[in-house]
């Protein structure tokens, strides 16, 4: 950047003419500065992880505001640093954080169960009773299912609800005071009318008579947060709001805010698929595929959320628990080994090494076989997860077919509830657009995704920026001059010329990774053992 540039860059920020966005992930708090041509400033950073107590997935109330004050405070400090000024204010700011889980509160305002997260495979008969009562699927992930549960189970709590959200939906509601919610947040607590762009009040009306006996002081549609669309305002940040995302008092009130949505809405944004026909993959400790649909699925299909983009259109989602987070950790031994060895080598720099030897593999695995379930994964039918990996003796035992082996385990149940969409509903999509960690490491991301998908795969420059920059898009899209514009519109201007070349199916690898799914689904026993035999 040369000074001309950086003065600019510099009275743009103390103007307040930057936007940010904030979102909540399963592994960090990101929180990305962009600039009047949207391009990433600065951005800071809080790692984190969920916490395992008493069988549920959470993270306590107050590392949600420690991380969120971490990642902001490191974006003050790296925005000092890189252009020398304070940062008070920004024209607009927007929040998300992972999709669905559930948080309930009392009329008080106080949290009435630990917040329980989508890593929970924890409400299996509430999501087969609602998806039959529906006759539309419900994810066990999803706040509603999380609901029924609680009923079924008889908890204490659930009389005295008066407010259920999300993740961002919360730290939404305590900056501003407003209890809203995104659509495409929205739909993932509970399902969306695409016709009226709000709750299936139909469905509503069913989950109420269904309870009407518990005596329950509420109906459902009480509870649950207002749903906007993108582009809409949705409050400002008051004066408290303010301190909670800046102790130190340097950021000023009264900024607006778009409507928080969740990380499956940030990612079609920040990957520009938000058209039909168009996909998008965010694979990091989770991983999911979003196709907005042509028209409406033939029926319900329990492998297959129903959800929506930004703007209200319907969405085919495949979601599974697990897609990084295993290789993750073997990389990590791989680390250890090699200081054992006297050798000192980044982390980054194990990635880079390691991951690329999957593309020198035998195209099925060389035999090897894996799984990374840290957690339940329900496209398969687990509750809880057992990182395993067997082979058998005459397998290709080699660093690149374990390397291969863990990067195609990473994408197969995704691939079980993307054969759903694509092999029985005949949905087609031209291309899918990546982003999250698994595509950080050039070409071998791409490359696998293709071969999981065939399809094929593109990425963006920008795409390591994640939700975080989505949501920045979403709250810079709410200050858009022309109110008649168009999400798609916006974001067609914002990604001229950036998409990278898409890497097309390499035949091989393709016939590679269906031998290694077909062998991936014949070893589910094996799984369904470590589980029963592994406390």
């Amino acid at each position: 950047m040369n000074d001309r540039e950086l003065s600019a860059t510099k009275e743009t920020i103390e103007n307040g003419l930057a936007v940010m966005g904030i979102e909540m992930g399963s592994t960090r708090v990101k929180v990305v500065l962009i600039g009047t041509d949207n391009v990433p400033l600065a951005s800071g950073v809080h790692c984190w992880e969920s916490t395992l107590e008493d069988g549920v997935w959470t993270y306590p109330l107050g590392e949600v505001w420690a991380g969120i004050q971490s990642s902001f405070a490191d974006l003050q400090k790296n925005v000092e640093g890189k252009y020398g000024v304070l940062l008070k204010v920004v024209k607009a700011l927007g929040f998300s954080g992972m999709m669905h889980g559930y948080m309930v509160f009392d009329a008080e305002g106080n949290q009435l169960e630990s917040f329980r997260t989508w890593r929970n495979n924890i409400t299996g008969q509430a999501s087969e009773e609602l998806t039959g009562l529906f006759d539309y699927p419900i994810p066990q992930r999803w706040s509603i299912a999380h609901l029924y549960q609680a009923i079924l189970n008889k908890e204490e709590h659930v009389g005295h609800i008066a407010h259920m959200t999300t993740l961002a939906g919360y730290v939404h509601w305590k900056l501003t005071g407003q209890q809203v919610l995104g659509i495409g947040e929205a739909s993932g607590m509970f399902p969306i009318d695409i016709q009226t762009q709000d709750y299936n009040i139909a469905l509503a009306d069913a989950f109420d008579a269904d309870i009407r006996n518990e005596g329950f002081g509420w109906k459902l549609t009480e509870i649950l947060p207002q749903v906007l669309g993108a582009g809409e305002q949705a409050g400002e940040l008051t004066e408290e709001g303010a301190l909670l995302l800046d102790p130190a008092g340097n950021l000023e009130a009264r900024i607006p805010l778009c409507p928080p949505e969740g990380d499956a809405g940030t990612g079609m944004v920040a990957t520009n698929s938000v058209e039909v026909r168009t996909g998008n993959v965010s694979a990091g400790t989770s991983v999911f595929a979003m196709l907005v649909l042509e028209k409406e699925l033939s029926k319900a299909h329990p492998e297959i959320d129903l959800v929506t983009t930004p703007d209200g259109k319907l969405v085919g989602m495949a979601h599974s628990n697990n897609c990084t987070s295993d290789y993750a950790a073997w990389i990590n031994l791989f680390g250890q080994v090699a200081e054992a060895l006297g050798a000192e080598v980044s982390s980054s720099d194990l990635y880079d090494k390691l991951l690329p030897l999957a593309l020198k593999g035998d195209p099925d695995c060389g035999g090897l076989l894996a799984y990374g379930y840290i957690s339940g994964e329900h496209i398969t039918g687990f509750s809880e997860g057992r990182p395993l990996f067997a082979r058998s003796s005459d397998s290709n035992f080699t660093l690149a077919n374990f390397m291969r082996c863990h990067i195609f385990t990473a994408l197969c149940a995704l691939r079980t509830g993307l054969n759903v969409l694509m092999e029985e509903e005949g949905v087609e999509v031209d291309e899918i657009r990546g982003h999250g960690g698994f595509f950080k490491t050039p070409v071998v991301g791409e490359r696998i995704m293709a071969a999981a998908t065939n399809t094929p795969v593109s990425t963006l420059a920008t795409a390591g920026e994640g939700g975080a920059w989505g949501i920045a898009l979403l709250a810079k899209y709410m200050t858009r001059a022309d109110r008649a514009e168009t999400l798609p519109q916006f974001l067609g201007k914002v990604f001229e010329g950036s998409m990278s070349e898409a890497v097309q199916p390499d035949p091989d690898d393709v016939a590679g990774f269906n031998e290694f799914f077909d062998r991936y689904h014949k070893g589910l026993a094996i799984q369904q053992a470590a589980v029963e035999t592994l406390a």
